[in-house]
C-alpha cells in the first residue's frame, strides 16, 4: 500500500471513529506502528487530525462520541486485557454497579462467574452479558434509552439511584487525564455516571490507553475520587502516555496494567501483569460518602501492603528509574487483582 492510500485510510478511521489508537491503525494498514506514527503526524501538520497518546483523534481538542457499533470494533486486545484484569477486585457476595461502555461490557461478561454477586447497571449490554447467570443478580436503573450506547440515562435513572450503597463502582468514559479525571462527550451519560459514583465506596476506572490524556466536554469522575485505573500498556516509545499514569499515581490512583501478550500467570483468561515497583503517590483520601471500620475502604487490605502509599503503577516500564532506584527494597507491589478463589 503507497503512503497516499494508507494515510487516505488512516483519515477515514478517524473521521468514522472519532480516536483510533496506533496500535489498531498499524493492524488495519497492515504495517508498522513506526509507520503509522509517522503518517499520523504528516496528517496532523495538514490539520486533518490531532495526535494524542498512542493514537489520532479528530481535530479541535475535543473528541466526539463513538457509537456502539464502532468503538467495539476498536482496541479489542485492550479491553480484553483490561477486563481480564479488573473481574479480580470482584470477590463472591458484592454489590457493585457497572457504567455504560463497550470495556465495562466486557467485564460482565467475566463476572458471569462470580457467586453471590448483585450486579446494578444503568447498560442493557452490562444485563445482557449477566442474563444467563444462575448466581449473579442484576438490577436495572430506571430511565430513557440512549440507542448509541444502549444505556439508560435521565433523571428516571439518577432517581432510582438515589439511596444506594454498593462497594464499588466499574466506570469507563471517554477520556482520562490527572488535571480532570474521567470525562465523556454527553451530559446524560455524565450525570448518570456520576450518581454511580455517589452510590459505591470506591471507584475503579477502566480506560485503555489511547483514552489517557484525552479531555472530553463533561467530567465524570475527578481524580480524587477515582481508586484504582485498570489499563492497558502503552506503545513503547509512548512516554505521553507513561506521563500521564505517572501524574495520576502522584495524585493517589492505584494504576493496574494489563499485559496484551497473551502470557500465563493463573490469573482469569491466563492475562499477565508485569510487576515492577510502584511509583509512591500521596496516600488517598477516603471517599467522602463513607466511613469503613479501621478507617479501611472495602477492599482495602488486599490493594494497600503495610506501610505502602496507595498511588503506584505496576506493570509497565519502568518510570523516573533513577528516583526509584533507593526506594526498590522499602517498596512493596500492591496486588490489584488477587486471584479468584
Amino acid at each position: 500500500m503507497f503512503a497516499a492510500e494508507r494515510r487516505q485510510l488512516i483519515l477515514e478511521m478517524v473521521r468514522a471513529n472519532g480516536a483510533v489508537s496506533l496500535r489498531e491503525l498499524a493492524r488495519v494498514v497492515q504495517t508498522s506502528e513506526v509507520t503509522v506514527r509517522r503518517d499520523v503526524r504528516a496528517l496532523e501538520a495538514e490539520g486533518l487530525l490531532d495526535r494524542r497518546h498512542g493514537g489520532a483523534v479528530l481535530p479541535g481538542g475535543f473528541t466526539r462520541e463513538s457509537g456502539f457499533p464502532q468503538k467495539s470494533h476498536l482496541s479489542t486486545a485492550e479491553k480484553t486485557a483490561i477486563a481480564d484484569l479488573a473481574a479480580g477486585l470482584v470477590e463472591e457476595g458484592e454489590a457493585i454497579v457497572v457504567g455504560a461502555g463497550t470495556t465495562t461490557q466486557e467485564l460482565a461478561r467475566r463476572l458471569a462467574r462470580v457467586p453471590g454477586l448483585t450486579v446494578v447497571t444503568n447498560s442493557l449490554l452490562v444485563a445482557q452479558a449477566l442474563a444467563h447467570a444462575n448466581r449473579v443478580e442484576v438490577v436495572m436503573t430506571g430511565g430513557t434509552l440512549r440507542g448509541s450506547n444502549y444505556a439508560l440515562v435521565g433523571s428516571g435513572a439518577e432517581q432510582s439511584l438515589q439511596g444506594l450503597r454498593v462497594s464499588r463502582a466499574f466506570l469507563s468514559g471517554a477520556g482520562l487525564s490527572a488535571e480532570r479525571g474521567l470525562s465523556t462527550s454527553n451530559m446524560l451519560s455524565a450525570s448518570v455516571d456520576r450518581a454511580l459514583v455517589q452510590a459505591a465506596a470506591e471507584v475503579v476506572v477502566l480506560a485503555d490507553h489511547t483514552k489517557l490524556g484525552t479531555d472530553t466536554m463533561f467530567q465524570t469522575v475527578p481524580t480524587d475520587l477515582i481508586t484504582h485505573l485498570v489499563t492497558d500498556e502503552p506503545p513503547a516509545g509512548d512516554d505521553r502516555a507513561a506521563t500521564e499514569l505517572q501524574a495520576l499515581a502522584d495524585r493517589g490512583v492505584q494504576v493496574a496494567v494489563a499485559s496484551t501478550d497473551g502470557a500465563d500467570n493463573g490469573m482469569t483468561h491466563g492475562r499477565q501483569r508485569r510487576e515492577m515497583p510502584p511509583v509512591p503517590g500521596p496516600r488517598r483520601h477516603q471517599h467522602p460518602s463513607g466511613n469503613y471500620p479501621g478507617g479501611s475502604a472495602p477492599g482495602e487490605p488486599r490493594a494497600r501492603a503495610a506501610g505502602q502509599s496507595a498511588g503506584g503503577v505496576s506493570g509497565m516500564s519502568p518510570l523516573r528509574t533513577a528516583q526509584l532506584a533507593g526506594e526498590q527494597q522499602a517498596a512493596r507491589i500492591a496486588d490489584l487483582a488477587p486471584r479468584r478463589r
